[in-house]
């Protein structure tokens, strides 16, 4: 009996042993992990969180068109509709009564489908329930994507403002139709509403990059110019 007793931990601790020969491990030789480019064309639903503020988000990238969707709701508010295209133009705009529409141009365009390249590698971690490889740019975005299907998960702003990407679908597009501005946004009574942005980055909340105060501004390497 006594045989017995003394042999069970060693056949504990040789079964622990197998168990973590078992376990995937970065060696120091294996290269750190680079985010996945994102797809030319995919359609993404989101919930944004600014501050409490809260938003889901239509997210249309299709960049072999050169433009990309932003349909915005905000909770127990206003539908609003945000194109940009790669000329740097944007037009910001209602569908209600109230038939708002707001013109900005930017000295840059969309972001780029590897606009994550050069990003700084910080491991993995868990959020909302997925393991993610977590990647920092510029110290101005903390990108977690999944690390089984390399789909995007979470993204956060250094401000706070953040995202939980609800689904991705990649290779849907939006018809031509949809992406045309309405006419009231070319009118003569529209114009004083054309604003030049330059560099800054304004309006639309709960667009991917634009989200943010009229201070932020996402570094020129994120984007197309």
């Amino acid at each position: 009996m006594a045989a017995t007793t003394s042999a069970l931990p060693l056949f504990l601790l040789a079964l622990l042993f197998a168990l973590l020969q078992l376990q995937p491990t970065q060696t120091a030789s294996e290269p750190n992990p680079t985010p996945n480019p994102w797809p030319l064309q995919f359609h993404s639903v989101l919930f944004m969180n600014r501050s409490g503020t809260l938003q889901k988000v239509d997210l249309w990238y299709d960049w072999p068109n050169g433009r990309n969707f932003n349909i915005i709701q905000n909770q127990l508010g206003k539908l609003t509709y945000d194109i940009e295209w790669n000329n740097g133009t944007s037009f910001i705009y209602t569908l209600d009564s109230n038939r708002e529409c707001q013109v900005l141009r930017f000295e840059v365009g969309l972001l780029r489908p590897d606009w994550l390249d050069g990003a700084n590698y910080l491991g993995q971690k868990y959020i909302d329930g997925f393991l993610c490889n977590v990647w920092e740019k510029v110290d101005f975005i903390w990108y977690y994507e999944d690390v089984a299907t390399l789909r995007p998960v979470y993204w956060v702003f250094y401000t706070g403002y953040s995202a939980h990407v609800m689904t991705f679908e990649v290779g849907r597009v939006l018809e031509d139709a949809k992406w045309q501005a309405p006419a009231y946004c070319f009118s003569d009574d529209n114009s004083s509403m054309v604003k030049s942005m330059g560099d800054g980055i304004a309006a639309a909340p709960g667009s991917f990059i634009r989200g943010l105060t009229n201070s932020d501004s996402p570094p020129k390497s994120l984007l197309a110019s």
